[in-house]
């Protein structure tokens, strides 16, 4: 067998086996607007380039218009839980049918490789989280769009990732259920510190609010502490736990049942994002909705509206949290 690499067929070999020139070809093969290559030829063009097994270069392409057609994502180091898979499945697709690729990456700060941002050559980049100088500096001077929190007009992603209706309704749920004794289960996942602490403080605010009153204390768990957590809770008369979210309440409710803890009846609990877990557990878990999905499809069309130059979408998406009553509170 020959160790030769098997030479790339080019729009030039299409042009040269059917006798045409290479601007028809092109004009065909790229479905050039305002040309007048009949259905007939273009249709010839179309079936001897596959039968010749052409593909088109996507760096030339690239090169000769300007664009990648790749929109990158700068990811936090979060880990890929239910509601961001949503998220971005939801976002690669409608920038799929634009025609455009959703690209991830999370930079670690030890890494040796070349950022993406270099050598994919992204036509937008943007990020859930703000950006150190010295990479935002380094993705300005691609040339590529960038939608980043706290840069510029990029408001608008961190309003959508805000879900601040979110704790709200969860402390809302446990006080009308007459709790009042209320604390907050955040996650020892060092990767979430951020999120937890964003979403104890609007737990806090909210607990003044309605109640005039404080929590009785917050502690993030885990598969370890949760137990000991949990009877300290109880000894101190807790009858309502704020979960972050609900991988957190369904490790509070499995603890609760192995300790032969009633939940509600002994400590209410809510959780966050409705998870396919909320509805598995038992009891089933009330929690809090936010539609992810629409939050991807809004961030889609932002980075479209970058890239094109057209008007951005709707200065607001709506994140608004539901409240999913079940079983636990």
């Amino acid at each position: 067998m020959s160790g030769d690499v098997a030479k790339r067929v080019t729009a030039a070999d299409v042009a040269r086996s059917l006798g045409l020139s290479r601007a028809t070809v092109g004009f065909a093969l790229n479905n050039t607007p305002g040309q007048s290559i009949s259905a007939a030829t273009t249709n010839r063009v179309l079936a001897e380039a596959k039968r010749l097994g052409y593909r088109p270069h996507t760096a030339a392409r690239a090169l000769a218009s300007g664009r990648s057609r790749i929109v990158l994502l700068v990811l936090p180091e979060w880990p890929l839980d239910h509601s961001m898979r949503v998220h971005l499945d939801e976002a690669s697709l409608m920038l799929d049918r634009a025609g455009y690729s959703l690209v991830t990456m999370t930079p670690h700060p030890d890494g040796h490789a070349a950022p993406l941002w270099e050598t994919l050559a992204p036509d937008v980049v943007f990020a859930f989280s703000a950006l150190p100088d010295e990479q935002f500096d380094a993705i300005v001077a691609t040339g590529a769009k960038t939608l980043v929190p706290g840069r510029g007009a990029a408001g608008e992603i961190e309003r959508g990732l805000s879900f601040a209706d979110g704790p709200r309704l969860q402390v809302q749920r446990l006080v009308e259920r007459g709790c009042r004794r209320i604390v907050f289960a955040g996650t020892s996942d060092s990767r979430l510190a951020g999120l937890v602490a964003q979403r104890l403080a609007l737990t806090e605010a909210t607990m003044l609010d309605l109640t005039g009153g404080q929590l009785e204390g917050r502690a993030d768990l885990n598969a370890v502490n949760a137990t000991t957590v949990l009877a300290g809770w109880l000894a101190d008369g807790v009858d309502g736990i704020v979960a972050y979210n609900d991988d957190i309440a369904a490790l509070v409710i499995s603890t609760a049942v192995r300790s032969g803890v009633r939940v509600p009846e002994d400590i209410a609990l809510i959780g966050h994002d409705d998870t396919p877990l909320a509805s598995l557990t038992v009891p089933s878990l009330t929690t809090i909705r936010v539609d992810v999905a629409g939050l991807g499809r809004f961030l889609a069309e932002l980075a479209l509206s970058e890239v094109n130059g057209t008007a951005r979408p709707g200065a607001t998406v709506d994140v608004r949290a539901v409240l999913v009553p079940r079983e636990s509170a």
